[in-house]
């Protein structure tokens, strides 16, 4: 079994908002996320791509037709509120109960209608994305998440990513318009240029300023240079970006805690993540394999060309005041 544990709000977010040349929703081994509320709460509504987990006639969580949780990467759980896994280690779960609704036989009730009247059809019960979780871990390969703080946390910082939509169409998957990832929650994302040009993204996300490493302009803050630092540098391994680190660095650190920050290049692969990794050693203080490491984590397909890597390496001794990643390493 692979075990339960929690997901924070913004790693679901950028699960969601993976995309290589489609979004990564389209595949149907990347992701399984489970609405573990009632029916009465998912058909309100729930979140994109989410699937309700259905109980059996005693209150236990069934394992979804049509999806084959062997093969799936991230397998995300949510109810209501959920803070905690531990309902996943409840024992008593396990054991055989008699519903509490049902009716002494001796009434006359007929026990097969009694058995269809589920105990939370309005509400969700404590817990109940962990004991969903439970029984989803016995066929993954990958630890079940369950999300922190359930919906409603997450739709008070993503209300945007709410839908009553059902089923799905794999032309609407591929379709599906990914956001930037979040770096900083609520403060520092990274993207596209498409993105960047997207004006819903921009008041969905609350973007306040740019930071554009595209050699084409944006459509945004064109002429204010309190909102917009541009540096038009070509992805070549041969292009110097490094004399720039410390303006990205100062515009961002001036602007992060009073209003939310975009960076971008063309695809949102090499020059964005150069940029956003040169300021997590320089601001955040991590090394260049923490900040690769934790990068990778918000976007799995970043990756900053080769020379790219050598000045990010470079200014990683410059800060630190010596060399600590060896970027000769594969993974570079």
């Amino acid at each position: 079994m692979a075990g339960v544990t929690l997901c924070e709000p913004n790693e679901l977010y950028n699960l969601l908002n993976q995309a290589t040349r489609v979004s990564r929703l389209a595949e149907p081994n990347y992701l399984c996320l489970l609405d573990a509320r009632s029916k009465r709460e998912y058909n309100e509504d729930h979140l994109v791509t989410a699937i309700r987990a259905k109980t059996n006639a005693l209150g236990k969580y069934l394992v979804p037709q049509n999806v084959n949780l062997e093969c799936v990467r991230h397998c995300v759980v949510y109810d209501g509120v959920t803070g905690s896994v531990e309902a996943a280690f409840d024992m008593d779960y396990d054991l055989f109960e008699v519903d509490t609704d049902l009716k002494p036989f001796d009434t006359g009730a007929d026990i097969k209608e009694l058995r269809h009247i589920p105990a939370s059809e309005d509400n969700t019960k404590d817990g109940s994305a962990a004991r969903c979780a439970r029984v989803m871990q016995r066929l993954t390969r990958f630890p079940v998440l369950v999300l922190r703080g359930g919906y409603q946390r997450f739709t008070r910082f993503y209300h945007y990513l709410r839908t009553q939509k059902i089923i799905w169409m794999p032309q609407e998957l591929e379709a599906f318009k990914p956001y930037p990832v979040e770096i900083l929650p609520m403060k520092l994302y990274m993207g596209n240029f498409a993105q960047a040009c997207d004006s819903q993204i921009q008041k969905d996300l609350k973007i306040k300023a740019h930071i554009n490493l595209s050699e084409e302009d944006g459509i945004f803050f064109i002429g204010d240079s309190e909102k917009l630092l541009h540096i038009p540098v070509p992805d070549s391994p041969e292009a110097n970006i490094f004399p720039y680190f410390s303006d990205i660095c100062h515009f961002i650190d001036s602007r992060i805690h009073k209003e939310a920050i975009l960076v971008f290049s063309t695809l949102g692969i090499s020059r964005s993540s150069t940029a956003v990794m040169a300021y997590l050693i320089h601001s955040c203080r991590l090394y260049l394999k923490n900040a690769w490491t934790y990068l990778q984590k918000c976007k799995g397909n970043m990756r900053p060309n080769r020379g790219f890597v050598k000045q990010l390496s470079e200014w990683e001794e410059r800060i630190n005041f010596t060399s600590i990643t060896n970027i000769s390493e594969p993974n570079y």
